[in-house]
């Protein structure tokens, strides 16, 4: 996914004329590097603290913010009361915005749990052909068109036990169709109508969510091309967790 998106972001940077800078020297990105470390641990802390167990994800959100809020008033000495009270101000309405999104995704995946959709749409798909690599091409338009209008977390739990043993009864191996259904409701987490995370990034960016997605459908290409690759080709998702596994 990491290449195609970088092949779509070159594709689109040459397309539209944007023009590189000349590279500074070692020795200042060395200055770049060494000033960001403070900043970089933020991420080392969140990711590290999940990973060793010491926090839960949520705990972990939080000690990160303390000590980026710590490290932007004593190593970076940028951050004045104003702006302390413009970063609240903006947090907030970041995120009453999602959270209102949230509740409304929830609502709406109750509704289509408690009139069977999903179950209806697994039984609707099976029931038009036999042919495994159709049945594949359906399974992603579902998870695709159902990521659009429900939460990720509904639908991992909700799809999973419905897709699974189709998927596994076609020979896809438990961790590719984990990668599957992870990489489909992720794009839909960017979709309209109901994107959590596309709603989050235009509420940063202050950018019309129309807009937005009229500039960044060669990415949704991208992503899709990758979707078909981890589909069709079961070593993109099992090379490396069989090396772990020895």
């Amino acid at each position: 996914m990491g290449s195609c998106l970088a092949l779509a972001a070159y594709l689109v940077a040459v397309k539209r004329g944007y023009k590189g800078e000349a590279f500074p020297g070692w020795t200042a990105l060395a200055i770049s590097f060494a000033t960001a470390v403070p900043g970089l641990m933020t991420a080392v802390i969140i990711v590290g603290g999940v990973l060793s167990g010491i926090f839960t994800v949520t705990e972990s959100g939080a000690f990160g913010a303390i000590y980026a809020f710590v490290v932007t008033i004593v190593v970076y000495r940028e951050l004045t009361w104003e702006k302390f009270k413009t970063a609240v101000r903006s947090a907030v309405k970041t995120t009453s915005m999602v959270m209102i999104l949230i509740a409304c995704a929830g609502a709406f995946a109750y509704m289509l749990t408690f009139y069977r959709v999903p179950n209806l749409t697994v039984e609707f798909l099976t029931g038009l052909t036999d042919n495994p690599i159709l049945i594949l091409l359906m399974i992603n338009l579902a998870l695709l068109l159902l990521g659009m209008i429900m939460d990720m977390a509904a639908l991992i739990l909700i799809c999973t036990p419905i897709f699974l043993p189709v998927a596994t009864s076609l020979g896809i191996d438990p961790l590719q169709f984990g990668m599957i259904l992870l990489v489909n409701l992720g794009l839909g987490l960017t979709t309209p109508p109901v994107g959590t995370c596309l709603f989050a990034g235009c509420a940063v960016g202050r950018l019309p969510m129309e807009k937005a997605v009229r500039t960044i459908w060669p990415f949704y290409v991208a992503i899709l091309i990758a979707l078909l690759l981890i589909t069709f080709v079961p070593a993109i998702s099992l090379t490396l967790p069989n090396l772990l596994a020895g």
